[in-house]
This record gives structure tokens, C-alpha cells and sequence, in this order.
């Protein structure tokens, strides 16, 4: 089978299209045939071996990718998973544990459902679990025209939210008022700017949601809007940058900081089953639009990669092995 695999830790230039040998499925596990691979950005760092948990630490060889969707060999089914290690995507085949497919219903297709996986659940998990959005308030979002920011955009929407949209340029803030957006601000404000350009969104009034993946300077200027017991959730760093927070401004504030990482997410069967019920049957009846910023062949993961990381990218990125 065609793979793209990584034999040593590195820059983009690691990203091999290789021939490797079938997988062969082990007791209680299919081969799938995939139609398409999803990137994300976790992708860069298994590439660089760094990650949220020590724990995370990958071995090499080995073949990027966590999320696929395709056909059970055996039977033809249409499946979809996240792949446990979070591994073995970018292929044309993969063994995946019966435990971990998922049906995609009809009316979902495949670059519909490879994309909505893990972005759809971690845009459910932000909202529903950890900020527990309620009708009527306000959320920022951040990277609001990417693939986990537009799903939380228009799920934030039928939540009966508020949303305050953060994108780059002009284009990505036009993309999330089409999906739903009250108003957008520039994601690349300087500090100052940013808090007021987040109370100006909210009629002069401080927000209470932001879903934070940046870290560094703009975390503090979102915390600067955020209002009384409003919730802070970060699910990313992407500037490199961690933040720390006080238990004394906490209190002073009655604001509170939550972290979300999707494994904790998937190691729950109860929101597991929630989570991909809501947003997969929202995709079916066409509540949910998923937003694909394109469909590529593998000998295009190295300029892809680099791409999502410099954020010149939009929507859900797929990868097809078949071309």
C-alpha cells in the first residue's frame, strides 16, 4: 500500500510517500479502505514529537493521520474513526479495532464525515462540556473559519449563543458570518486592540465565552473581556506560548479556565455517544455544513502541513490515497 510515513522527527521534509506491506488485521480488528484522511493540526506535532502529555511520545517509524473514513473490506460498510494512538491515516489501508468505527448515516459523505470527526466532537466537547453554553450568551471563537472553529460557529448558533467570530482576514471573517457569525474582530489584533475590539462586538459589554487556542499575549487580552463567571476554555497553544493564571485574579474576577484535550473526550463512552449523535445527525439532515478547504493527494502532506501551521489554510483539509 502507498503510505506517507516519518522515519526520523523533523520539518515537513520528513514526510515520506512510501510502498509498505498491507496491515494485517489483528483478533477483533477490520481493514479499512480509505477514501479519506484528516488533517489536523496535532499532525505537526507528532511530526516534531512534541505533545500536550509526556505520555504522547511517538515511536518511529511511524505513519501520521488520526482520523479516516472508507469501507470495511470485508463487508463494504461505510465507516468512519479516530484512530486509537492517533495514528495510520495518511494510507491507503488501515486495521482499525471494530470498537472504534463509527456507520456514517446516509446523506453523509466521505470527505463529510473524515472531516467532522474529531473537529465536530472537540467543537461539541468545548461547548456542551466544558464552557457549558447557555442560551442566550455570548462566545468568542477563535480561528472561527478553520475546521473545529466553524463547527463551533454554527453549533454555537443552535445552542441559541451569541457568536463573536476571530479570523486572520477579511475573507475567513466573511466565511464565519456566513455560517452564522454575529461578528467578527481580527484574530491578529495587538493585545489592547483585541479586548476592545471584543466588548465593541458585544455592544460595549464583556463576553462570556471565549474558546481560546492561541495562548501567549491574546489569551491575557480575552481574559481582559471576559465577564463575571465567565468561562475561558483552552484547547490549544498554537503561538508556542503557555499562559499562567493566579488563583488571586480568579478570584477577584470570578472567572474560570478550563483546559479541554479530545482523548479525555474519547475515553468516555457516554459524551462519546452524545457527541457523535448531535453532530453527525446534524450533518445528515443539513443543520451542520462542513466546511472543507480541499482534497489532495498524499504527495501534497508537506506543503499542507506547512500550510496549516503558518494558518494559511481554511476549513477541514482531507487527504485522498487514491490520488
Amino acid at each position: 500500500m502507498r503510505a506517507v510515513q516519518i522515519r526520523e522527527f523533523g520539518g515537513p521534509e520528513v514526510l515520506e510517500l512510501v510502498d509498505l506491506p498491507d496491515p494485517v488485521p489483528a483478533a477483533g480488528e477490520v481493514l479499512v479502505e480509505v477514501a479519506r484522511a484528516g488533517m489536523n493540526f496535532a499532525d505537526t506535532h507528532k511530526r516534531h514529537n512534541v505533545y500536550i502529555q509526556k505520555s504522547a511520545e511517538e515511536q518511529l517509524p511511524l505513519i501520521p493521520g488520526n482520523e479516516i473514513s472508507g469501507r470495511v473490506s470485508e463487508d463494504g460498510r461505510r465507516v468512519a474513526a479516530i484512530l486509537p494512538g492517533g495514528a495510520g491515516g495518511y494510507a491507503e489501508l488501515v486495521a482499525v479495532p471494530e470498537e472504534a468505527l463509527v456507520l456514517i448515516p446516509d446523506g453523509v459523505s466521505d470527505d463529510q464525515a473524515a472531516a467532522i470527526l474529531i473537529q465536530g466532537l472537540t467543537a461539541w466537547g468545548l461547548l456542551r462540556v466544558s464552557a457549558k453554553l447557555g442560551e442566550g450568551e455570548t462566545v468568542v471563537v477563535e480561528g472561527a473559519a478553520g475546521g473545529t472553529g466553524s463547527l463551533c460557529v454554527q453549533l454555537a448558533k443552535r445552542m441559541g449563543a451569541r457568536v463573536i467570530a476571530l479570523a486572520s482576514s477579511d475573507e475567513k471573517r466573511a466565511l464565519a458570518v456566513e455560517l452564522g457569525a454575529d461578528a467578527v474582530a481580527d484574530s491578529r489584533a495587538e493585545p489592547e486592540a483585541m479586548t476592545a475590539a471584543l466588548l465593541e462586538a458585544n455592544g460595549g459589554e464583556p463576553v462570556d465565552v471565549v474558546l481560546q487556542m492561541s495562548g501567549g499575549a491574546t489569551f491575557e487580552a480575552q481574559m481582559d473581556a471576559l465577564a463575571p463567571f465567565g468561562r475561558m476554555v483552552a484547547f490549544g497553544i498554537a503561538s508556542s506560548e503557555p499562559n499562567e493564571v493566579r488563583t488571586s485574579r480568579l478570584l477577584r474576577t470570578s472567572r474560570a479556565v478550563a483546559g479541554f484535550w479530545i482523548p479525555h473526550l474519547l475515553a468516555r463512552p457516554d459524551l462519546l455517544a452524545a457527541g457523535i449523535s448531535e453532530t453527525l445527525g446534524a450533518v445528515a439532515s443539513g443543520e451542520l455544513e462542513v466546511v472543507i478547504g480541499g482534497v489532495h493527494a498524499m504527495s501534497d502532506v508537506a506543503r499542507l502541513q506547512t500550510e496549516m501551521a503558518e494558518r494559511r489554510t481554511h476549513g477541514k483539509l482531507l487527504l485522498d490515497p487514491s490520488i
